[in-house]
């Protein structure tokens, strides 16, 4: 249901965190809608209150309070007896609440289906989607026994499990054998004793009343259509569709507080405005500025656990969602240390340092999730983890964001189970127009110059790239409040969500250091001018603030290209930001450091200098 600005002027929306509960006011002013004022209190789903309201009440408070204070209005207020006033009457009431959530945990589901490459990663594109933490995928193929995979479901414990499995109108015996695994485990949600547990069966229609005989009585089984009709069609729409339903109806109403914070978001007509899991929202915001703008984008959320990668490519716009829960910049950081190995993180370190000493400062993070770096070595360190932590997460989101795998040609389901082939991954960097960072280390690094930094050296833009970092993680708020107004949602994501950081120019290919790559010349706003023969291997930082736009001259040398088309001329604008414009010659397809230790010590000083990373101090 979308509503119109003369419906809409004044709408609260909240994000009911793990921990914290942030609410945001977005008003309509001077014909525009922008975030005016944003208040945060601690999310209360856990005992002694045991109450999810009682945090939302909190936030809204504080945003009433800084509201009266902005217009010096002792009057104004959103709420009243603990509940919105909606529709809104003068300085009293809101005209729509909407909320998204991952309090408790989020949404926690298992998937299943028959071949682990094909079916069951349709599944899980389908639950990721969806805003899912997938915790387990149990396929027939997965080479675990079968008495594993029924202790598995059994002790996992999730909110709901996904089945799918088959072609429509193939064999249906790997599927029921899936099924009875199901009922083998008897599975209990993790939220509530008193329901069944939900278990949505989106496979081969032939097999729908062998399921319903194998599963019926022993869980609460929803059926939809299959979400591999064929082994060249994925159709995940209805199985998102009921997943979001089903936790809203079910898993929502077991978590404390729930069922009236249901009732309170709605729109000026008192309709219902669905709740959303956080990581949907997030999806939905950048699905919505994609088809707007007709852009491909790029968006990453790192925290302390997990590190969230979301991507829209091509023409019709695909969404797809990973979650690298073992890759965070607290709880998870070792994992980062393990996964990535000592030498990846070492190589974005400009200094020599002992082994054991950055250990130590690992696991230290580790134990105290909540500190920050006191010195300047320990900043520049932890954002060396941070850019492996990124690339990790971005190798995985690649493998995952791909062409449907099987597709190649007509099979069997004997040859399925033997087949290796790969799809390929839709994630193209030289289409890309736009990557976007968040969470503390990208969000809240001292200097903006560092979030650019990493962002560049975990992601390796192609081509011509913007970048952005989100503010104050707003995004959540945005992707639902897209349900009831996306003009709403795309204003405030363009001017108070997005800090544009400025653009990054990087020629793809291959060079020698030292060698000329690229020829840039640029017209800056005020009647400046920039230009110079960049050789390989160099970084260059221009001036270019916010709002501002550059004329672009660029010629590659060698070979190098500047976009898909392989072009090695363009004219062009160059969009600046709070950072500028940055020119990275260090080539791509492979990006390589020098192997020598004091040469590669060099060349990281000289960048970081360039980029106006740290302070001059450390890098002499």
């Amino acid at each position: 249901m979308q509503y119109d600005e003369k419906r809409l002027t004044r709408i609260v929306a909240t994000d009911c965190g793990s921990t914290t509960t942030k609410a945001i006011l977005i008003e309509y002013l001077d014909g525009e809608y922008r975030q005016t004022i944003r208040g945060e209190a601690p999310t209360t789903v856990e005992a002694p209150l045991n109450d999810v309201t009682k945090g939302v009440i909190n936030a809204t408070q504080e945003l009433e309070e800084l509201a009266r204070l902005k217009y010096n209005n002792p009057n104004l207020k959103f709420m009243e007896n603990g509940e919105f006033i909606i529709p809104r009457n003068g300085d009293i009431g809101v005209d729509a609440y909407v909320s998204t959530s991952s309090a408790g945990g989020g949404l926690q589901m298992m998937v299943t289906g028959v071949v682990a490459s094909m079916t069951g990663e349709s599944a899980e594109r389908a639950a990721l989607g969806a805003g899912a933490i997938v915790m387990d995928l149990i396929a027939s193929n997965d080479k675990r026994m079968n008495h594993e995979k029924i202790e598995r479901i059994r002790h996992l414990r999730p909110d709901m499990i996904l089945m799918a499995g088959g072609e429509d109108g193939g064999t249906i015996k790997h599927v029921v054998e899936m099924a009875e695994l199901v009922s083998g485990a008897d599975p209990k949600p993790r939220l509530g004793q008193a329901y069944k547990l939900p278990v949505i069966y989106a496979g081969n229609a032939q097999a729908r009343e062998d399921i319903e005989r194998t599963l019926s009585e022993k869980v609460n089984l929803i059926i939809t259509d299959n979400l591999r009709p064929k082994l060249e069609t994925e159709n995940l729409g209805p199985a998102r569709d009921k997943i979001h339903d089903i936790f809203m109806e079910h898993v929502m109403q077991q978590a404390p507080g729930y069922n009236k914070l249901m009732e309170w978001t709605q729109g000026p007509d008192h309709k219902q405005v669905p709740i959303m899991p956080t990581p949907a929202a997030v999806g939905n915001i950048m699905q919505t500025i994609a088809k707007e703008e007709q852009i491909e984008v790029l968006g990453v959320d790192i925290g302390g656990a997990t590190t969230d990668v979301f991507s829209v490519f091509t023409e019709e716009y695909i969404f797809n969602r990973t979650v690298s829960a073992n890759l965070g910049m607290s709880y998870s950081i070792s994992n980062v240390l393990a996964s990535s190995g000592l030498k990846n993180i070492m190589r974005w370190v400009p200094f020599d340092i002992n082994e054991s000493e950055l250990r130590n400062m690992i696991k230290n993070k580790m134990i105290r999730p909540t500190t920050i770096p006191s010195l300047l070595q320990e900043l520049v360190l932890e954002q060396a983890i941070a850019k492996e932590a990124l690339r990790l997460a971005f190798e995985q989101h690649k493998e995952f964001a791909s062409s449907l795998k099987g597709m190649q040609k007509q099979r069997d389901i004997s040859e399925a189970f033997s087949q290796s082939t790969s799809g390929q991954t839709i994630v193209n960097l030289m289409t890309l127009s736009l990557l976007v960072g968040s969470g503390g280390v990208l969000s809240h690094a001292p200097r903006r110059n560092q979030t650019v930094m990493m962002l560049i050296d975990a992601f390796l833009p192609e081509g011509i790239t913007r970048l952005a970092v989100d503010s104050i993680f707003m995004m959540p708020h945005l992707g639902v409040l897209s349900e009831i107004s996306a003009k709403a949602a795309t204003e405030v994501f363009k001017k108070d969500c997005m800090v544009y950081l400025g653009s990054c120019v990087a020629p793809v290919g291959k060079g020698k250091y030292g060698k000329p790559a690229l020829s840039v010349k640029l017209e800056l706003p005020g009647g400046k001018s920039f230009e110079e023969d960049i050789p390989f291997g160099e970084i260059r930082l221009i001036p270019c603030g916010e709002g501002e736009v550059a004329k672009a001259t660029l010629k590659t040398r060698g070979g190098l290209v500047l976009n898909s088309e392989k072009a090695k001329e363009l004219e062009l604008d160059l969009h600046g930001g709070q950072v500028g414009i940055v020119i990275d010659t260090r080539g791509r397809q492979p990006f390589t450091l020098p192997e020598d230790n004091a040469e590669r010590i060099k060349y990281l000083k000289k960048w970081m200098r360039e980029l106006k990373a740290y302070p001059e101090d450390i890098l002499v």
